[in-house]
């Protein structure tokens, strides 16, 4: 159409900065990741490694965008987002210092700017501080506006705060993190179900604080179930203002669901299916290529969150669409493996292990960062259709 401009970054092209920056990241995961089989890279942005976690914040690759204040490097949305895409698509164990990267240090920093962010957000930055989120809870389902887990006002011998009394389930990598930041009520539910809830900072060493493992189905030890009993919480760690919390997990969550991870975690597979494809077969490259253009489309997608964020925009809706049509290609994944290569897949070939492992792990990833239909009611809302 004569006149119109399609942007660089909507064409797929990032700028000349961003593909130095890959370069950069693919030469150091050659060397980093020379002995991690394919096997292992399933585990994708859920494989923890606190030691590559610190050597990736050596490299000021974790709080790329974050001021300089607190120990950030001010680079853009689109570089960050280059070097998670490297990540990803590498399966580099980056699980351990992903939450705090992803949403915490921005938590700190918009609603504890002069209190928590200065002591905590620059240990993230150095690699050094990893985070959980206290958001679910047993009986609960989807519906986080249910959360009973409680926090009173108190002043004893432990100095002024808040005691925590109150469960947390599902809670992924509590137990190599340092601190959560938890979800819970502080008034009781009256009219307004999404008022009376507040988020603290909690250390995870604080006494009365238990975490047990859930063992999942894969036989890895991931999830955990949190206990809190008359856990002490100092006053300065509530987060932000008290009753703001879902206002503040809404922020939160648009954080949670806007990266590359909500599309590439069955990346492994996908490389390995087209490592074993027969190019003479008609329905390999159909079936294959097909994939590879949502990919494509996906990207272009998640691209386009990037950009919202590099703009100071809310990519809430956007957001959730790419989580959900992501998690429907990541989900189909096995099928396809299946429908192409069953039968004929060597056993204990990298193929077979990767088949087995994303077989077993993908009916979680339309559960993580909000179900399907969470996701899909707050597509209907903002689009107007209810």
């Amino acid at each position: 159409m004569q006149g119109l401009t399609i942007s660089p970054i909507a064409a797929g092209a990032l700028p000349p900065e961003c593909e130095a920056l890959r370069a950069e990241v693919r030469a150091f995961l050659a060397g980093a990741m020379a002995d991690i089989p394919p096997a292992r890279r399933c585990r994708n942005w859920s494989g923890a490694d606190p030691a590559f976690s610190r050597k990736l914040g050596e490299r000021g690759w974790i709080g790329m965008t974050w001021p300089k204040r607190y120990g950030g490097h001010e680079r853009t949305s689109l570089e960050r987002y280059v070097v998670l895409e490297e990540m990803l698509a590498a399966g580099a164990p980056v699980g351990a210092h992903w939450i705090a990267d992803r949403q915490s240090g921005p938590l700190l920093m918009r609603y504890a700017p002069d209190t928590l962010a200065p002591r905590i957000v620059p240990r993230i930055a150095r690699g050094e501080a990893f985070f959980c989120i206290g958001m679910s809870e047993p009986d609960s389902g989807s519906d986080l506006a249910s959360i009973r887990t409680r926090a009173d006002r108190r002043v004893d011998g432990r100095g002024d705060g808040w005691v925590i009394n109150g469960r947390k389930v599902w809670t992924s990598g509590a137990h190599r993190a340092h601190y959560m930041i938890a979800l819970v009520r502080t008034e009781g539910r009256g009219d307004n179900r999404h008022g009376g809830m507040s988020q603290f900072l909690v250390d995870m060493k604080t006494p009365g604080l238990t975490v047990r493992p859930i063992v999942n189905q894969l036989g890895e030890h991931d999830f955990n179930e949190v206990t809190f009993d008359d856990v002490f919480v100092p006053a300065e760690n509530l987060i932000g203002s008290e009753g703001e919390g879902w206002q503040q997990v809404g922020a939160e969550l648009a954080f949670e669901r806007s990266g590359p991870e909500r599309y590439l975690s069955s990346s492994q597979l996908l490389l390995e299916m087209l490592d074993a494809a027969d190019a003479a077969d008609p329905r390999h490259a159909v079936a294959l290529g097909r994939v590879v253009a949502q990919y494509g489309t996906l990207r272009q997608m998640s691209l386009g969150v990037a950009g919202m964020l590099s703009r100071g925009e809310n990519p809430a809706l956007a957001a959730a669409l790419v989580k959900d049509q992501g998690a429907l290609v990541e989900q189909a994944m096995p099928d396809l493996a299946n429908d192409l290569f069953g039968g004929r897949v060597e056993p204990g070939s990298t193929l077979d292990q990767t088949m087995r492992y994303t077989t077993l792990a993908v009916p979680s990833f339309s559960l993580r960062g909000g179900t399907r239909e969470i996701l899909r009611g707050m597509i209907a809302k903002g689009m107007d259709l209810r």
